[in-house]
Formats: C-alpha cells, sequence, structure tokens
C-alpha cells in the first residue's frame, strides 16, 4: 500500500501559472513492510501471501535488478570485508559510525553488522582473516546475539536498483533526450520552457552522477529499468512468479479505482511535460493501464457480495454464490425509520446496544456530518469516534482495534466499506439519510454496508429514510432473499447461530503492526529549556493552559514544559491534535493553499523532530 503519510505531487497549474514542487513524508514502518514483501516474494518461497491496495500497479524497480543484487552468503566462505562492503553500498545500505539504524552496516575489527531495511533484527558476521566464521541475528537495541545462522542473504535496501556500469550510459541517453527536447521547444518558439527543461536535466544528472540520486528520479525510471518509450513499468506484480493467483476483494469497488489511475496521473504529467518542467519519459513513470493489469494476470477470482457488470461479463453471468456461514449467521433484519428524529432515535438504539456489550457502526453522507456526530455523542456519554479518508493508514487500524476492545463502543464513518470490516462485535449498523440515492446509497452500497451486521447473531439494520427508494427495496428483497435461504438450511441441518467470539489477546495479536510501531517510537517530550522552532509557535501556544505538569491523570497525550513569560504552563498534545493537523495541512493543499499548507508542515515537523 501507499508508504506516504503526507504526499503532495509534482503539478503545474498553466492558468494561473503556478508550480506546485513534490513534497512528501514516508511512513518508515510501511516501507519497512513493503521491502519485507518483496524480500520474500524474490526469495524462492512458494508460501507467500500479499495483502496489497491498489499501490501495487504502480511503478517499482526491475525485479531481475533486484534479484541480480542479492548478497548470498555461506559460512565458511572466503571474502574480505571491503568486497562485502563495496556490494553493500552497491545495494544503497550506508555506512554507520555508530547507531545502527535500518539501511545501514557498522564494522569493528573482523566483525561487521548489517541491519537489513525490511527486518527488525540485524545481522552480525565475524570473520577470521577473509573466512566467515559465523552468522548470527543481533537485537539491534540491546546488541545481543541471537540464532546463529549457516548462510545468509541480504535484499537491497531499495526497489529501485541500478549498477554502476550503467549509471554512466543511462545520463547519456537523458541528456540526449534533453537536447532533442530543448530543440523541440525552441522550434516552436518556447525559449523559456527550453531553458527550464534544460536546466532542471542538467542539474538532476550532475546530481545522480555524485550522489547516485536526485529528488524526482522515479521521473527518469524509464532510463533506469532498461525499457523503451511507452513500455509500461514494472510494479509490484512483476516480483510474483508467472503462475500466482490474485483474488481481488470487492471487486465491484477496486476494478474501477484499478481502471482510473492511469488516466489522473497521465493529465497532471502531461502539463509538467509541456511546459518543460520534465521530459516526456515522465510520462512512463505511471500506473499499469487496465489493459496491461489484465494481461499481467494469469488467473484472477472476484470476490463481492455485489459484483459489477464487469465481473460478471468476464464469468459470463456463471458465478459461484456463498450464503451459507460455516457459523449459521444470518443476513440481519432491516427495519426503516424516519428521518426527523433519527439522532435522538439513534440514540436510544445505542445505549439498548451498548448496555449487551455490542459495537455499533454508523455512516453519515459526509465527513463533517460524521465528525459533529461524534462530537454530539461524545458529550453524551457515549464512547465513540469517526473514520474517514482523513485518518492516517496505520491510525484506522488502531482505531478498529479499541473498538473490537471495547474501548469504542460506537464508529462513525462515511464509507466504512473500504475498512473491508469483519467485526463479530457489531450487532447495529445504523444508515442516516438511506433515501439520500448516490454513489454512498446505491444498492450495492447498501447491501454492502448492511452486511457489517451479518457477523453478531443479533445483528440488525435500521435505515433512517423519509421514503423507499429503488436501492433500499432491492438491498431489502436481496437480503430478505439470502435470510431465507439460510434460516432453511440451519434448519435442515440443525445449526443454532453463534458469532464468533475471540479474546483481547487474539484481537491484539491481529493487530501486532501497531506494537511494533510503538516500540520503535519514541516519546515525545519537550524541555523547559528546550527552543521550540518558530514554525511550530503558532500551533503550540493554543495548546497552553495553565496547569501542573504532574496533574495529566487520564490524560491520552503527551505532557510538555514550556515557560511563556512568567507564568509556567504545561501543554498535552494529543494524538487528535497531531491528526487534526495533518488534517488540515492536507485539505489547504487539495485546496492550493500551498503556503498554508506549508507552514502546517513545518509546525508538524518541528513537533516531531524536537523529539528525536
Amino acid at each position: 500500500m501507499s508508504y506516504y503519510d503526507y504526499y503532495q505531487p509534482e503539478a503545474y497549474l498553466p492558468t494561473t501559472n503556478t508550480y506546485i514542487e513534490k513534497d512528501l513524508s514516508i511512513n518508515d514502518e510501511i516501507e519497512k513492510l513493503r521491502l519485507r514483501t518483496t524480500s520474500s516474494l524474490m526469495s524462492g518461497r512458494r508460501d507467500v501471501l500479499v495483502v496489497a491496495s491498489v499501490s501495487c500497479i504502480y511503478g517499482m524497480g526491475n525485479p531481475a535488478d533486484y534479484t541480480d543484487k542479492v548478497i548470498r552468503l555461506i559460512l565458511g566462505e572466503t571474502t574480505t570485508q571491503e568486497r562485502l562492503m563495496n556490494k553493500l553500498v552497491d545495494i544503497m545500505y550506508s555506512r554507520a559510525l555508530h547507531e545502527l539504524t535500518r539501511g545501514t552496516f557498522r564494522v569493528r575489527g573482523e566483525v561487521m553488522d548489517i541491519f537489513p531495511a525490511y527486518t527488525d533484527y540485524a545481522y552480525r558476521i565475524t570473520w577470521d582473516g577473509h573466512c566467515i566464521i559465523s552468522f548470527h541475528q543481533l537485537d539491534p537495541i540491546s546488541g545481543r546475539n541471537g540464532e546463529s545462522l549457516d548462510h545468509l542473504a541480504l535484499f537491497p535496501a531499495s526497489n529501485y536498483v541500478t549498477s554502476r556500469h550503467e549509471l554512466s550510459d543511462i545520463l547519456l541517453e537523458i541528456q540526449q533526450d534533453m537536447v532533442g527536447q530543448v530543440e523541440h521547444f525552441k522550434q516552436e518558439s518556447k525559449m523559456e520552457e527550453a531553458r527550464r527543461i534544460e536546466d532542471r536535466v542538467t542539474f538532476d544528472v550532475e546530481m545522480i552522477r555524485e550522489l547516485g540520486y536526485c529528488s524526482g528520479i522515479e521521473n527518469y525510471s524509464r532510463y533506469m529499468d532498461r525499457r523503451n518509450p511507452g513500455e509500461r513499468p514494472f510494479c509490484l506484480l512483476d516480483y510474483f512468479p508467472s503462475d500466482f493467483l490474485l483474488l481481488v476483494d470487492e471487486s465491484h469497488q477496486s476494478l474501477p479505482q484499478v481502471r482510473a489511475m492511469y488516466g489522473g496521473d497521465r493529465s497532471r504529467k502531461l502539463n509538467l511535460v509541456e511546459y518543460g518542467f520534465r521530459l516526456p519519459a515522465a510520462l512512463d513513470n505511471r500506473p499499469l493501464t487496465f489493459g496491461e493489469f489484465e494481461n499481467i494476470i494469469p488467473q484472477v477470482v472476484y470476490v463481492s457480495a455485489t459484483p459489477g457488470d464487469f465481473e460478471l461479463q468476464q464469468s459470463q453471468g456463471i458465478i459461484v454464490e456463498q450464503l451459507v456461514r460455516p457459523t449459521g449467521l444470518l443476513d440481519p433484519p432491516i427495519e426503516i425509520r424516519p428521518v426527523s428524529n433519527q439522532v435522538d432515535d439513534l440514540m436510544e438504539e445505542i445505549q439498548k446496544s451498548c448496555s449487551k456489550g455490542h459495537r455499533v457502526l454508523v455512516t453519515t453522507l459526509t465527513k463533517r456530518m460524521a465528525e459533529e456526530l461524534a462530537k454530539y455523542l461524545t458529550r453524551a456519554g457515549v464512547l465513540c469516534t469517526y473514520l474517514h479518508s482523513g485518518v492516517e493508514t496505520l491510525e484506522r487500524v488502531e482505531i478498529l482495534r479499541d473498538l473490537r476492545l471495547g474501548r469504542i463502543e460506537v464508529l462513525i464513518g462515511v464509507n466504512l466499506l473500504r475498512e473491508g470490516l469483519d467485526l463479530p462485535e457489531v450487532a447495529l449498523v445504523a444508515i442516516m439519510d438511506a433515501d439520500k440515492e448516490g454513489f454512498l446509497r446505491n444498492y450495492k452500497s447498501l447491501t454492502q454496508t448492511a452486511g457489517r451486521a451479518a457477523r453478531h447473531e443479533e445483528g440488525r439494520v435500521i435505515f433512517y429514510a423519509d421514503r423507499l427508494t429503488g436501492s433500499m427495496d432491492a438491498t431489502i428483497k436481496e437480503c430478505n432473499r439470502r435470510r431465507e435461504k439460510q434460516m432453511a438450511y440451519n434448519t435442515e441441518h440443525g445449526i443454532i447461530p453463534r458469532s464468533i467470539r475471540k479474546s483481547p489477546e487474539d484481537i491484539i495479536q491481529q493487530s501486532a503492526l501497531l506494537d511494533i510501531r510503538q516500540a520503535v517510537a519514541k516519546p515525545a517530550v519537550y524541555r523547559d529549556d528546550f527552543g521550540i522552532a518558530h514554525a511550530a509557535e503558532d500551533f503550540v501556544q493554543p495548546l497552553l493552559r495553565e496547569t501542573s505538569p504532574l496533574n495529566l491523570a487520564g490524560s491520552e497525550g503527551i505532557p510538555i514544559s514550556s515557560n511563556t513569560g512568567t507564568v509556567r504552563k504545561s501543554i498535552v498534545i494529543t494524538k487528535q491534535n497531531l491528526r487534526d493537523l495533518r488534517k488540515q495541512m492536507n485539505q489547504a493543499a487539495k485546496d492550493m493553499d500551498f503556503l498554508l499548507a506549508a507552514k502546517l508542515r513545518d509546525q508538524i515537523k518541528a513537533l516531531e523532530n524536537s523529539t528525536q
């Protein structure tokens, strides 16, 4: 999936003559897991399962180059430290003098420590002269040796690796294309564009020659991969063996996303090429087209409770329908209630469900409605929160875990379908304004949303509506059809519907990624004598409140001390504060208010960097 916490793509708006420079923030934990995925796929194992988002069709490095760069070592092998260090540098590792971090190596006498970019542990290699005498797993924090190994495979620290001996030819080809593009602009009397592309490419080539990379190097990926103009880029699917199986979950929504990615990316880059910000080769740094996606898949299973026209056409209408569940659970009954007092009625239903220890899902029409409803229910004493596209990827997992553990009783969202939620604890799904026909209130969305209550033996659905729309009617009829068949099967086989019940330990184990992330995170604490960056002050100051630094019991935030004038104060920065700040930054970027977006970005960085 995407490893960006924040991503502002490079773009040019000719109507306002505005150039938007690329800006991003990479999530290190997700980057590690992506590298672990490719290293597992290229390890030769046949028992690899990868769960991916639509990001799997975006460009990655050449898998052949990636495989060629794998360093394989055997116990007793004769090699020098210097030769191994050169190989590590060639696959994007860097040498560390003191602290060992991911993607680095450290040498002390005849011992070399290597911390791969895709694991939570390091390796320790010991030499006796030119002979390797031991391999050990290494705890990078304590420095203690772990399991002894008889061989070792070290995969590149990046999916983008290019041989040094090919680099000079690649740079020459880039320069030749630049000369051709400059001449093209001059023939069309576009002197500013000609100067712009010449300056940009010249600078990038010098950066690559000296450092091995440059800002926006992915726009030169066609040259690095030795691809022809127009040839599709490599992607995650190229790292799989030729007989892999693809399962497309919720295909009625996933496939339209795949189909739309190419057009959106190309429309943005055409302006960059036309106005001299990028070479035409930048157009080949792109996601796959839908046709390319189809051609690369050897075998596929489309999975959906409401298949789209494409899936039905591909299967010629012959589908496998799974209505009976191993647990005997039924599709939930659906009830329609008026919109006029929907919030009060919802509050009463929430109290009934929560008193039994059940969880509740609520869908609204807009993000604003979800946030306002969450505030209202919180003031009424309900443990609830909202979940929508403005919430970060890993934070979404944390929210879902809290819901299952009972720390949250009610989850409010706009499109909860994108989560692929499978929550056995949810007994009530409430759909606000169900009669407002549209993308999230059509037959497929309503049917999918109602199905979220089918994991509980007391599951039920409430449509808040003043009229019966065609989508609502079709959903109710389909749920009743499935329910009748399920009840008949249960009666015939003597099955009593029972929900799956998992212990808190099982739930925590399923979301262990959160514990890994928290284990590597450092506590965010400001000191009295710490200099807060000026860009962060506008954010920090509104959070100041007069209180004792010790009076923070029950706060989920992080205590921070500060001296403001003669009055001693402390501040508490919560996850919600930082989440809201990032949401404001993303919204400013969408609104093209880039000054505000940059200021908010600097505020976040100042708060995060000051703890490191």
